[in-house]
């Protein structure tokens, strides 16, 4: 019997792939319903669950129906579809009553798609399919590598100088700063600056740029902060207007100093200087010029008014209103080195013992994943609390009566694995290639991830500014990053800030103060450098004694 005009119509729009619950023969043609159903459908191994996830890319599907499949309905009667509702071209292999199905291209890495049977399947005794049925597919990695294998050690070299170009090519023009992230004009960091120039006096090592490059820049840094950006009693805000000095108010209330960013500043103009060591006219002003700054900082005023702590943030506006203070554990032992360390507005041992470690309060001494974290909070909080302290201050060997430090770091960054790797919230990539949860960007704005904030973002800093405490897990997420998603996260500057694969997010940003730790942990894992340079400084040394650390 031939079709009319509407029947033809309707298998029309079927070969098209378009949705159609409608059989295309005549009534007499209909088959019988309800008897022609799915018994099995697996992928990649795992067979009849509701949805499948971290699926291979190169999609195969296998589906087992209870009869023998008409081979004539099962082209446009299983189909694939996009979340953006594109449908993805098929191979459809019958075997009686078994289909393999493949997609004819390789499907976009951790992207969600749906796997559609509908009732227009038919069997070969004239059955139709009982009801449609849907499966979610969301893809996982893809294995190949985006670029060709090198040399563990020629690939942290390219890391580190890809890395470097940030705050090199791309310093302010007239400040020499550090831009507070790459879509941030002038406004530049003074914590992220302070990390730029350490970056520098590894690019010097490593041939990246001149000694004499290194001077000039730093110089240019130098002499704006002290002549051009405010200070207040001797210490700087967080932003600074790049070309004016002017302080940006980070927030209402913190348009004035930030103590905490000056510190991180002063550990790298420190390093420096003491880099910095021949007779010559321009490296001798570069000392006496960093010794004039770091020796203006008033330490003990920011005790407001003696007391035995010191606060965060003071403003000639809001003065204490933000009467945030300085305690531990967080990223910010360095403020209390650095102020104990001052010749000239040093702060007691006193105020470090009841300020900054709260008189043993900032003790942990629980376990996770089986590793116990000595301080800090639940799980030892975001990553950056191990490195921003310790660009400079080398944890090896480093103990005072609250803590063993190397132990601290280490065991924060394992437990910050583990929890990756156990990945209790189910969130795509997570595994023991790819982990690391710190201070970044996010698809729904900057967050400090960690364990007890975990939003499903990775960001590649947390992993690889850790590679001194967790060298081959580190190895590994480099490894990871660069050779599987090294065509969503590697860029101009080095990594992007951050990325979430459960949302297929990637971020387009770099961000000075998650740029510098790459660079310069990776340094001191290599050579020690920064460490040794930081850890000669007289009066750190000084400053460590007094607080009563024992050192190597």
């Amino acid at each position: 019997m031939g079709k009319t005009g509407f029947q033809q119509w309707c298998c029309f729009l079927l070969s098209l792939g378009v949705v159609f619950f409608t059989s295309c023969g005549s009534k007499e043609d209909n088959p019988v319903s309800g008897t022609f159903q799915l018994e099995q459908i697996e992928i990649d191994g795992e067979a009849n669950a509701s949805s499948y996830k971290d699926v291979d890319p190169d999609l195969q599907v296998t589906l087992t129906f209870s009869e023998s499949i008409d081979a004539n309905t099962a082209q446009n009667n299983i189909a694939l579809r996009s979340s953006a509702g594109e449908f993805i071209e098929l191979t459809h292999e019958i075997r009686n009553n078994t289909v393999s199905v493949a997609s004819v291209t390789t499907l976009n890495s951790y992207t969600s798609y749906q796997l559609i049977i509908r009732v227009g399947l038919g069997s070969t005794t004239g059955a139709h399919f009982s009801a449609e049925k849907i499966y979610t597919i969301t893809t996982g990695i893809d294995p190949v590598d985006k670029f060709p294998r090198i040399s563990d050690e020629e690939l942290l070299t390219l890391v580190q100088k890809q890395t470097f170009s940030y705050f090199w090519d791309f310093g302010h023009p007239v400040s020499g700063m550090a831009r507070e992230r790459s879509t941030s004009g002038n406004t530049v960091t003074t914590g992220g600056t302070g990390f730029g120039v350490m970056a520098m006096i590894v690019a010097v090592e490593r041939g990246f740029i001149t000694r004499e490059e290194a001077l000039n820049r730093i110089q240019t840094i130098v002499s704006f902060l002290e002549t051009q950006a405010t200070r207040y009693h001797g210490a700087f805000s967080h932003w600074i207007h790049g070309e004016t000095g002017a302080t940006l108010p980070f927030s209402t209330y913190d348009d004035g100093a930030d103590m905490v960013e000056t510190s991180l500043l002063f550990q790298g103009l420190l390093t420096a200087r003491q880099y910095f060591d021949s007779n010559t006219v321009g490296e001798t002003k570069l000392r006496e010029d960093i010794t004039r700054l770091w020796e203006e900082i008033d330490w003990t005023w920011f005790q407001k008014e003696d007391e035995k702590v010191l606060y965060w943030h003071w403003s000639p506006q809001h003065e204490w209103h933000q009467n945030l203070k300085i305690q531990g554990w967080n990223e910010s032992l360095i403020t209390y080195l650095l102020a104990a360390a001052s010749p000239t507005y040093p702060i007691s041992k006193e105020v470090y013992d009841e300020g900054w470690a709260r008189n043993g309060g900032m003790r942990n001494g629980a376990s996770y994943h089986g590793i116990t974290l000595p301080l800090g909070p639940n799980y030892g909080g975001p990553m950056f609390f191990a490195h921003y302290s310790f660009l400079g201050l080398n944890p090896n060997g480093l103990k005072d009566q609250y803590a063993d430090y190397m132990e601290q770091n280490r065991n924060h960054a394992m437990i910050n694995y583990s929890y990756c790797v156990d990945n209790p919230n189910g969130y795509s990539g997570y595994s023991e290639h790819c982990w690391g949860l710190t201070a970044s960007d996010g698809k729904q704005g900057y967050s400090a991830h960690s364990p007890t904030n975990d939003r499903g973002v990775i960001a590649p800093t947390a992993a690889l500014a850790s590679m001194p405490y967790t060298p081959e897990e580190s190895m590994r997420a480099l490894h990871f990053f660069y050779y599987k998603l090294g065509d969503k996260l590697w860029a101009e500057h080095g990594f992007v800030d951050a990325f979430n694969l459960s949302e297929n997010w990637f971020d387009d940003q770099h961000i000075a103060i998650d740029q510098g730790p790459i660079i310069i942990m990776i340094e001191n894992h290599r050579t020690g450098l920064i460490w040794d340079l930081f850890m000669d400084i007289p009066e750190i040394q000084a400053g460590l004694t007094k607080l009563e650390f024992t050192y190597n």
